[in-house]
């Protein structure tokens, strides 16, 4: 037990630490709502396999569906992180830019309270805010030439503690509670080019967001044996609707010179603080698998939502920031997978290693007023097993892309790694 307590704390305390400390891609549509989400194609094995909704190994922690947690033994400790490396190629009618970067995709520890019971807890980025780009400058009767610079940081995590509880050997039933929790600072400067300084003084605006809200999900995994040596099994999710509000805080100052600045709102004795709210929308997901044991799987998932992500209300009177240009239409997400599981059984090791290939379609991922834009995706993966099975290394490699010709097209190409530890912790050894 002091052993369990050491790692699970030990864990726990990198797990927030690391999340909280990654850099985002240079991305104008995070500069919306509470940012840009890549979940749930920025996890390693999400990239290779598609479609996840139904899978649940012993080795892996699938936190989209939280009944698959019951696949997880009775006697086993699983540790899961993931790594990757996001490239990112952005371009418009007049101009293209690259950007990469290195994140954390997950991490996450899963073992049993008892045999019918077995928990998780995983923390994961949610979303990013990371843009600096610039409106080129304009030359009006009212205010001259001036150049206007949109910049933003900051982002959200999520932390998950999940259950499964099994019933029967088939059927499991679980749950997820999440914490969502973030900070976000976007800023719009506004820079005369004028010589005349009398009317028209350099001015920056600051809209600083703090996120802390709680959210759940359900999951159902069910497995029929179907003749000897074939499986289907059915994956149902569903998350509840839910409306929060959140902390923000906003600012409007003049500059003089590089450093010199001076607020001018909000005044004194008034409360910059106002709250806001996120909604999450009502979300059901169906995942199927038909599976030969040892050798292949095919796999297919369906989500469907009233939008994608967070709504966001702005509660200010005075939105010095403006207006989000966000609009929620519904939501879909169809994948497809197949994986060569490999036989465990193998005699030689790459008998034993499993190759998978998915593709995924989303559905009015990110909107604008006039624009609906969709994503789609493909990706591969490689399973090396270690230790007999019981531990694996998963390999992805995943293209995507999202966005509008006549706005901004994004293509994305992710690597990724993930490492699944499933080690007997629970086993009393026997001595003669």
């Amino acid at each position: 037990m002091n052993r369990l307590l050491t790692v699970l704390s030990i864990s726990m305390l990198l797990c927030i630490t690391t999340a909280t400390a990654q850099n985002g891609l240079n991305s104008p549509y995070s500069q919306f709502g509470i940012g840009i989400s890549e979940l749930p194609y920025n996890s390693p094995y999400a990239i290779g396999r598609g479609a996840f909704l139904a899978a649940g190994m012993p080795n892996l922690i699938n936190v989209y569906n939280p009944a698959t947690y019951g696949r997880i033994t009775s006697r086993s400790f699983v540790f899961d992180v993931g790594l990757g490396v996001q490239m990112n190629w952005m371009r418009d009618a007049k101009n293209k830019e690259f950007d990469a970067d290195g994140y954390v995709s997950h991490i996450a520890i899963a073992f049993p309270f008892c045999k019918w019971w077995k928990t998780s807890f995983i923390v994961q980025p949610f979303s990013d805010v990371e843009y600096d780009f610039s409106v080129p400058s304009v030359d009006t009767t009212t205010y001259g030439k001036m150049n206007t610079e949109y910049s933003g940081s900051g982002g959200s995590n999520r932390f998950t503690w999940g259950h499964a509880f099994n019933i029967g050997e088939r059927v499991a039933v679980g749950f997820n509670l999440h914490l969502l929790y973030g900070n976000m600072t976007r800023y719009i400067t506004y820079d005369f080019l004028t010589n005349d300084t009398s009317y028209f003084i350099d001015n920056q605006r600051q809209k600083n967001t703090r996120i802390l809200n709680i959210g759940t999900d359900f999951g159902l995994h069910y497995t029929q044996p179907i003749a000897e040596k074939y499986n289907l099994s059915v994956g149902l999710t569903m998350r509840p609707a839910i409306r929060q509000s959140i902390k923000e805080s906003a600012y409007k100052y003049t500059i003089a010179g590089s450093d010199a600045r001076e607020v001018v709102y909000p005044a004194d004795g008034e409360d910059p603080e106002y709250k806001s709210h996120v909604s999450e929308a009502w979300s059901e997901g169906l995942g199927l698998s038909f599976t030969r044991e040892d050798r292949w799987q095919l796999s297919f998932d369906w989500v469907w939502a009233a939008w994608n992500g967070l709504k966001y209300e702005d509660g200010a009177d005075n939105r010095i920031v403006g207006e989000s240009k966000i609009t929620y239409k519904p939501y879909n997400r169809i994948a497809l997978g197949f994986a060569w599981i490999g036989n465990s059984q193998g005699t030689y090791y790459w008998q034993r290693v499993g190759y998978s290939l998915g593709l995924h379609y989303e559905m009015n991922k990110f909107n604008t007023a006039t624009t609906s834009i969709d994503e789609y995706g493909l990706g591969i993966g490689v399973t090396l097993p270690m230790r007999k099975g019981r531990s694996a290394i998963h390999l992805a490699a995943g293209y995507s892309r999202y966005g509008q010709s006549d706005l901004l097209v994004r293509d994305c190409m992710t690597v990724g790694v993930s490492f699944g530890s499933c080690e007997s912790w629970f086993v009393k050894r026997k001595y003669n």
